[in-house]
């Protein structure tokens, strides 16, 4: 758990940063004042810039949890930091990155649906020109993140199963042999295999997540 939980805040603050900075470039390329409303394309664009961006921290985070998770009897890896170390001198640098691109594929459709959806959400239930209330922030943040594991999800599956397939023997031959055998021999259900557990984690988890962006960027509104 210590490696998630180290890189939970840098990659947080990654997807975020990357969001606001993208959404602020789109906004300003159109010659819009501040006041005006956000394009709901820059929006999702930001959003899918924001999430590939992580993947920069997160693939190795990621691959290391699940290695640790996965591993049976014997124990191959002591903790964290020998695992990280373990895959890098036995697979290569690039070993850290095995499944970056469903994680990738992941991360940039969910984060573009997550930020998009709170945004639509909150406009909706905001009267204009008004900053939304806090149980607004609350169920849009919590339903932006079941529709982010919703899209998330199908390459969530796709991801760990590669990460996992060294270990396990080398069942598949990359990205897209991984993705036909395991329809071709488990169904299309596969694919959202632990959807319902990931909703149910998502509501509360996004709406702290998004009542503490809303509370640091009004505080930052009122700090310049």
């Amino acid at each position: 758990m210590s490696m998630p939980v180290t890189t939970v805040s840098i990659s947080s603050s990654l997807v975020f940063g990357t969001y606001r900075n993208v959404l602020h470039y789109l906004h300003q390329m159109r010659h819009r004042s501040a006041a005006d409303p956000h394009h709901k394309a820059h929006i999702f664009l930001s959003g899918f810039a924001g999430g590939v961006a992580q993947v920069l921290v997160m693939s190795p985070a990621d691959i290391v949890k699940v290695r640790l998770q996965c591993q049976m009897e014997g124990r191959r890896y002591s903790g964290p930091l020998h695992c990280l170390l373990s895959i890098a001198r036995g697979e290569g640098l690039l070993g850290l990155y095995k499944g970056s691109a469903a994680l990738a594929l992941r991360d940039g459709p969910s984060f573009a649906t997550y930020f998009l959806t709170y945004n639509t959400i909150r406009d909706s239930l905001s009267a204009e020109n008004h900053q939304p209330g806090w149980p607004v922030v609350l169920l849009a943040g919590g339903v932006s993140g079941m529709c982010g594991w919703a899209v998330g999800t199908p390459m969530d599956v796709i991801k760990a199963r590669l990460q996992v397939d060294y270990v396990s023997g080398r069942r598949y031959r990359g990205f897209f042999h991984c993705i036909a055998h395991s329809v071709r021999t488990e169904g299309v259900s596969v694919l959202f295999r632990g959807l319902t557990v990931n909703c149910i984690r998502a509501f509360p988890v996004n709406m702290s997540v998004f009542a503490t962006y809303e509370l640091v960027v009004r505080f930052l509104r009122s700090a310049s």
